[in-house]
């Protein structure tokens, strides 16, 4: 399998989630910094995943003006996934989460988002809760074996 993880992380938090997906997945496998990233060529990847600290219920700006200049045609029928980092905290869930609206703006281009999912920090700067990087390794290898 030829994957990509692209990712934007605030405090290292979401990094440490992406390299543990990109550790997980067999085959040949990128992890990019949104900033390294270069939409144009997602094209020829089977797996396409995005992930982001949730920002107002939103991933980055960065990440959001990233998947907006995606190319029409690059990710039709490609295999999606997003993720982000969240708090647990019951008022967070009054503005959402950027893994969906992520995995909503990929379905919208044509990608097959199989998975989107939410791993816990417990504060603004962290640290992940306990269990989060095994969690998003297992994540990684469901997703990519499905």
């Amino acid at each position: 399998m030829k994957a990509l993880v692209i990712y934007d992380s605030l405090y290292s938090n979401t990094e440490k989630i992406a390299r543990a997906i990109g550790g997980a997945i067999a085959g040949e496998m990128k992890v990019l910094r949104v900033g390294e990233a270069n939409p144009a060529e997602i094209k020829g990847f089977d797996l396409l995943v995005i992930g982001s600290p949730t920002q107002g219920g939103r991933a980055t700006k960065p990440l959001q003006e990233f998947i907006t200049r995606i190319p029409a045609d690059s990710l039709k029928g490609m295999k999606a996934a997003t993720f982000d980092t969240r708090f647990q905290a019951v008022w967070a869930k009054i503005f959402g989460f950027a893994a969906g609206r992520m995995g909503g703006a990929l379905k919208s281009a044509g990608a097959n988002v199989v998975a989107s999912e939410g791993f816990i920090v417990a504060g603004t700067k962290g640290p992940l809760k306990a269990g989060e990087l095994e969690r998003a390794a297992n994540w990684a290898k469901n997703i990519s074996e499905s």
